[in-house]
């Protein structure tokens, strides 16, 4: 099982001291907080993760986003995963600030991270938590909303809302791994 948590945490690690915030929670969550090493054939930061006896792969891409499916490809393959192993945790403008979703495959909606992975995995079979970060106001224009630093009130919300969702993910995860038989398999 593979997680991608590469566009949420580069936009949180760049805009709060390092392992506070909302990064420190999903590593406390996921007791990763130290377990993270640079993986020089993934260009990525991993770590590894045990959720209720499953094994759990992290990865953080270091390539720009629109090339971070690179660093997914090469995980995949390195780790013997397919698509409908990875999930992808990312920002998503469609959703107001604080709002998540999981989202079942299908179209990258824009998003040029979910894009790379799409094109370098060749299948769009990878579920996506969507972390809302709502649209820019005014004159700003997207890709500068994106790549500026989440404001005080903006960090502190957020720290709230990534706890919630790590939660949420792995719930979701734990439903599809459960085995034949048991209440949450989708099998």
């Amino acid at each position: 099982m593979l997680l991608d948590w590469g566009t949420v945490n580069t936009a949180l690690e760049e805009s709060s001291a390092p392992l506070a915030g909302p990064r420190a929670t999903q590593a406390r969550h996921l007791a990763v907080a130290e377990g993270w090493r640079a993986d020089r054939q993934c260009c990525a930061d991993v770590a590894l993760a045990t959720a209720r006896s499953l094994e759990l792969l992290l990865l953080k891409p270091r390539r720009f986003m629109n090339l971070n499916g690179l660093s997914v490809a090469s995980a995949a393959e390195i780790y013997n995963l397919h698509p409908e192993d990875i999930y992808l945790v990312h920002d998503d403008l469609d959703k107001a600030l604080g709002k998540v979703a999981i989202k079942l495959g299908g179209s990258a909606r824009g998003h040029n991270g979910v894009r790379s992975c799409i094109s370098a995995l060749h299948s769009n079979e990878m579920t996506r938590l969507r972390v809302g970060i709502g649209r820019p106001e005014g004159e700003v224009t997207v890709s500068s909303y994106v790549l500026a630093p989440f404001s005080t009130e903006e960090q502190e919300r957020l720290e709230q809302v990534l706890a919630q969702a790590a939660t949420f993910l792995l719930e979701h995860i734990m439903r599809r791994r459960a085995p034949a038989g048991e209440p949450g398999n989708r099998g």
